[in-house]
C-alpha cells in the first residue's frame, strides 16, 4: 500500500480533515494506494499558496529564467519516465507500451514552451494620436486551475501546465480521483527542477468536494479542464459566475471516414487504432466508422478479422493489445450502451459484452465490440460511449459522408481515408471539427492545436497560440506632448 500526500505551498500535507480515499488497480481489482481526500479548506489553502507564489520569487524571474526551470522540469520527467508510466498503468490500466511512449513524449511540452517563455513580445503600435507612444505587453493571469481526466493524466496536465507556467502563472492541479498518483509523483520532480514553492500545488479528491471550490475561488483567474461533457458544463457555469477564463476539452463522437479509393490496408489499421487503442477510452476515439457503400461489406469483414486478433490481458505485458476499463462506472456505462445498441436494432457483429478475465486479472474487461446496420440517429451513433465499441454506418458519396459526420452535437476530430487530393481538401474544409486526420489517426503534438467545436469544448491547447490563453495583454499609452490640452476646449 502506497500512501500519498498533497503538495501545497511547497509542503507535502494530508487533507485538512484527515480523510483519505483509495485507488484501485484496474487489472488486479485491488487497492494499491491511499490518497488525501481534499475539501474546500484544502482548495483554499492551495489557491492562497499559488497566489502568494505569484507575488514572490516566480514573478521576479526573467522569462528566460522561467524557461530554464521548465526545461529542467522536462529533464526530470524524462529521467523518470519509466517509473511514471508504470504508476499510470497501475492507476488507469492502459497499456504500458502506450503510457511509456506518452510519458516519454511529455517533456517535449516543457521544452517547447520553455523556448516560448521569452518570445512573448509586445508591440509598438503606430497609433493615430499625435504626440502619443503606445505599446503592449503580455502579463500572466495569476492563479490557474488545471483539472485533468483519468485516461492520460500526465499528458493532459502538460497541455495545461507547460504554456501556463511559461507565461508566468501559478497553478493548482486537481487530477482525476481515479488517477491521482502520477500527478503527485510529478510534483516531486517539479521540486527537484527548482520550481519555487507554491508555483505548482496538487490537491486530490472528488470534483464536488474540492474541484468546485477551486473553480469558484475568487482569486482564480482561469480554469483549464479536460473531462466529460457534463463535467465541463458544470465548470463552465461555475466559472461564468466569476467571469473567469476557461479552456474546455470535452467529449467526442468522431467519424472515421473511409472512401472506396483508400489504401484499405492502412485504413483498417487506422480504424482499429482509432477505436481499440486505450480500450476506446479516449476523447478522440473514432467511434463512428463511415464506409462508402461500394466497399462496405468487404471492408467491414476486414475490420472484424483484424479486431479479432487483439489480445486482452495484463497491460504491463508487451503482448497485450487491450487492457481493462479504468473504472467501474465506466465499465457499467459501456455495457449499458451495448445493450442500448442491441435494443435499437443495431447488429452486433463482434463482441457485445464483458470479456473473460485474462490470467491473473480480476478487473473490468469488455470485448472489442462492433455494430453494423447503424443509423446515425441511433443513440449508439450520437452519444459518447468511451469504450471499445464501434458503430459502422454506410454512405454513398462525399455529400452524404459530410452530412452524417456533421450530424452530431460533438466536433472534436475526424479521420478521412482517400487517395484523392481534391477530396482531401473538400472534406477537411467541410468537416465541422477542430481536427482532421487524413490517412492517419490519433496523432497529437505539442506544436499543433488540440481542441474541438460545438459540445466538444471551448478553445484549444498546444501550439504557439496556447500560451496566449494564459496572458492578459495590456495596452500602455504615453503622452510625449509638451502641454496637456485644455479639457474644456474640444476639437
Amino acid at each position: 500500500m502506497q500512501d500519498y500526500k498533497m503538495l501545497i505551498g511547497g509542503e507535502w500535507v494530508d487533507a485538512a480533515a484527515g480523510e483519505t480515499f483509495e485507488s484501485i488497480d484496474p487489472y488486479t481489482g485491488e487497492v494499491w494506494a491511499r490518497l488525501p481526500r481534499g475539501r474546500a479548506e484544502d482548495a483554499a489553502r492551495a489557491v492562497e499558496a499559488a497566489e502568494k507564489a505569484g507575488r514572490g520569487e516566480w514573478s521576479k524571474l526573467t522569462a528566460t529564467a522561467r524557461g530554464h526551470v521548465l526545461r529542467r522540469f522536462g529533464d526530470e520527467i524524462a529521467a523518470h519516465a519509466d517509473h511514471l508510466a508504470r504508476i499510470e498503468v497501475q492507476d488507469n490500466g492502459k497499456l504500458l507500451a502506450e503510457m511509456l511512449a506518452q510519458v516519454r513524449y511529455v517533456p517535449q511540452w516543457f521544452y517547447y514552451f520553455a523556448g516560448l517563455a521569452d518570445k512573448l513580445e509586445g508591440a509598438v503600435i503606430p497609433i493615430d494620436k499625435a504626440n502619443t507612444f503606445n505599446f503592449t505587453r503580455h502579463e500572466p493571469l495569476g492563479v490557474c486551475i488545471a483539472i485533468t481526466a483519468w485516461n492520460s493524466p500526465l499528458l493532459l496536465a502538460a497541455y495545461k501546465l507547460a504554456p501556463g507556467l511559461a507565461a508566468g502563472n501559478t497553478f493548482v492541479l486537481k487530477p482525476s480521483e481515479f488517477t491521482s498518483a502520477s500527478a503527485l509523483e510529478m510534483g516531486r520532480l517539479a521540486e527537484k527542477a527548482g520550481l519555487p514553492p507554491g508555483v505548482l500545488n496538487i490537491v486530490t479528491g472528488f470534483g464536488a468536494e474540492v474541484g468546485e471550490p477551486l473553480v469558484t475561488h475568487p482569486k482564480v483567474a482561469k480554469i483549464a479542464f479536460t473531462g466529460s461533457e457534463m463535467g465541463g458544463q458544470r465548470v463552465y457555469e461555475a466559472a461564468a459566475r466569476g467571469l473567469k477564463r476557461v479552456t474546455l476539452e470535452l467529449g467526442g463522437k468522431s467519424p472515421n471516414i473511409v472512401f472506396d479509393d483508400a489504401n484499405l490496408d492502412n485504413a483498417v489499421k487506422g480504424v482499429i487504432s482509432g477505436i481499440l487503442s486505450a480500450t476506446g477510452q479516449t476523447c478522440v476515439a473514432g467511434s463512428r466508422l463511415l464506409v462508402q457503400r461500394s466497399i462496405h461489406d468487404a471492408f467491414l469483414e476486414r475490420v472484424i478479422a483484424f479486431a479479432k486478433t487483439a489480445k486482452i490481458g495484463n497491460p504491463m505485458l508487451a503482448g497485450t493489445q487491450i487492457g481493462p476499463v479504468t473504472t467501474r462506472p465506466q465499465y457499467e456505462k459501456i455495457l449499458h450502451y451495448i445493450d442500448v445498441a442491441k435494443n435499437e436494432g443495431a447488429r452486433c457483429v463482434l463482441g457485445g459484452g464483458p470479456a473473460p478475465h485474462p490470467e491473473g486479472g480480476k478487473g473490468l474487461f469488455v470485448q472489442p465490440t462492433i455494430f453494423a446496420d447503424v443509423r446515425n440517429d441511433m443513440r449508439i451513433a450520437q452519444e459518447e460511449v468511451f469504450g471499445p465499441v464501434l458503430s459502422v454506418i454506410p454512405f454513398e458519396d462525399e455529400a452524404e459522408a459530410l452530412a452524417i459526420a456533421n450530424d452530431s452535437i460533438y466536433g472534436l476530430a475526424a479521420g478521412v481515408w482517400t487517395q484523392n487530393t481534391n477530396r482531401v481538401l473538400r472534406m477537411s474544409a467541410g468537416l465541422k471539427t477542430g481536427m482532421v486526420w487524413v490517412n492517419m489517426y490519433r496523432a497529437v503534438s505539442y506544436m499543433s492545436p488540440f481542441g474541438g467545436t460545438k459540445r466538444s469544448g471551448v478553445g484549444s491547447e498546444n501550439g504557439m497560440s496556447a500560451i496566449m490563453d494564459y496572458v492578459q495583454t495590456k495596452s500602455v499609452w504615453i503622452s510625449t506632448a509638451e502641454e496637456t490640452p485644455d479639457p474644456f476646449v474640444l476639437g
